[in-house]
């Protein structure tokens, strides 16, 4: 059996967002404050703790969210960063998303943690409203280029990305920023529990078969669609992090349905 679904990430049918643009910028707005709050006195030695992106120390990963949410803030600044990064692609060759983050990093490389915490604690905000603010028929347009992570290439439309992924972008930092200081992420239903099963339906839509899934932890719950798939179980979290192409840390691998990726 599979489960028919309507084709998305397409260039006639970009992928879009499920959520509602109301829910979606309750989580854009509440995950800016959450990621701000994580780095809240954290002593100057786990800034530069490494983090489960290689080429990131805590103190570069926050110096990215930072860049990100000024990107989203103002249209300007969208624009200037973008063309920045096309620079950057032509005279070096790197992916584009590598030129625009590690285009970030660079602009804030003499910025203390004070610094940044103050920037993203201002920052954040700005970038919600600004996000919210983009009217519908904008969100409903394609981005000019295909998007292609984890060799998977497909089309979005403006409000995927600016409805989902840039929520999911920072939020997915947060778990990295938790792992690297040894940290408790703060999970509640009504924020990660709402993001997460956003996640688990695109994921299924991704794949298209049945299933039976088990997510624990405060952010957790149960899904399932059609009969006779496979049935898992694990951590909330640790799902996403499989799906986002991080390593796992329990006994799954990216096998079977997990292979499934779902960008972050």
């Amino acid at each position: 059996m599979t489960i028919s679904t309507a084709p998305a990430g397409t260039r006639k049918h970009p992928r879009r967002p499920a959520l509602d643009h109301s829910n979606a910028m309750r989580l854009a707005r509440d995950e800016y404050a959450r990621v701000a709050d994580a780095v809240v006195g954290l002593s100057p030695d786990q800034w530069t703790l490494p983090t489960d992106c290689p080429e990131w120390d805590v103190r570069a990963m926050v110096a990215h969210i930072c860049g990100m949410a000024a990107m989203a803030a103002t249209p300007w600044e969208t624009n200037r960063q973008m063309s920045a990064a096309k620079k950057i692609v032509a005279r070096t060759g790197v992916e584009g998303i590598d030129a625009l983050t590690g285009l970030q990093v660079s602009e804030r490389s003499d910025k203390t943690p004070e610094q940044l915490t103050a920037e993203l604690r201002s920052i954040g905000p700005k970038a919600a409203g600004s996000r919210r603010r983009i009217p519908a028929f904008i969100r409903s347009r394609r981005l000019p280029e295909e998007q292609s992570m984890e060799g998977m290439s497909e089309w979005w439309s403006i409000g995927f990305l600016t409805d989902v992924v840039l929520t999911r972008d920072p939020w997915m930092h947060r778990v990295d920023l938790s792992r690297a200081t040894g940290t408790d992420m703060v999970l509640t239903a009504e924020h990660d529990g709402v993001l997460i099963d956003d996640v688990v339906r695109e994921w299924a839509g991704r794949h298209g078969q049945p299933y039976r899934l088990r997510l624990t932890g405060p952010a957790g719950g149960t899904w399932s669609e059609g009969d006779g798939g496979p049935e898992l179980e694990l951590d909330a979290v640790e799902f996403c992090r499989i799906l986002s192409g991080r390593a796992p840390e329990s006994s799954f691998t990216r096998e079977g349905l997990l292979r499934t990726f779902v960008p972050f």
